[in-house]
């Protein structure tokens, strides 16, 4: 397929998971790479497609992003190397990690981090677990709208400055 194919298919908008249904491309990205205004793509199956967003958006597992040629693009989160973080106490934990700005997946026997040494060590030091482990990482979003947030600055707010 040329270049002048791979234009011509483009995203501008995204539709969230559970608002829509039918058959889709899948495209695998990771946390990093689920953040994103504007980007050159491809499918899992190779087949390229420009994203243009009105604003950088983060893309959660599930969302599709539907194509000017009327297909979509399913979303699906891609494993990545993470900590699993179980024992000690984690609300503590968290807690830690939120002062860190670290982004973090919670289920309610668990804590989930992208794997990094230096807050790995510092959890184990404060009672944790760690286990190293290969799985899509799908963390909270920001207290202030979803997905993350990458300032303080926020629309509709419960507080002023």
């Amino acid at each position: 397929m040329g270049v002048r194919d791979q234009a011509q298919r483009v995203a501008q908008s995204v539709l969230k998971a559970g608002t829509w249904e039918g058959p889709a491309l899948a495209c695998s990205l990771d946390y990093d790479a689920r953040f994103l205004r504007r980007k050159m793509l491809a499918t899992d199956d190779g087949i390229g497609f420009l994203v243009d967003l009105a604003h950088t958006t983060s893309l959660e597992h599930g969302d599709a992003l539907e194509l000017s040629d009327g297909s979509r693009v399913q979303i699906i989160a891609a494993s990545e190397p993470v900590l699993q973080i179980t024992a000690g106490n984690l609300t503590q934990l968290a807690w830690h990690i939120g002062n860190r700005h670290t982004p973090c997946q919670m289920l309610p026997n668990m804590l989930i981090i992208r794997d990094d040494p230096v807050i790995g060590h510092m959890l184990e030091h404060l009672g944790a677990q760690l286990t190293k482990a290969l799985q899509p990482f799908t963390p909270e979003g920001g207290a202030y709208g979803h997905g993350r947030t990458h300032s303080h600055a926020h629309g509709a707010t419960a507080h002023d400055h």
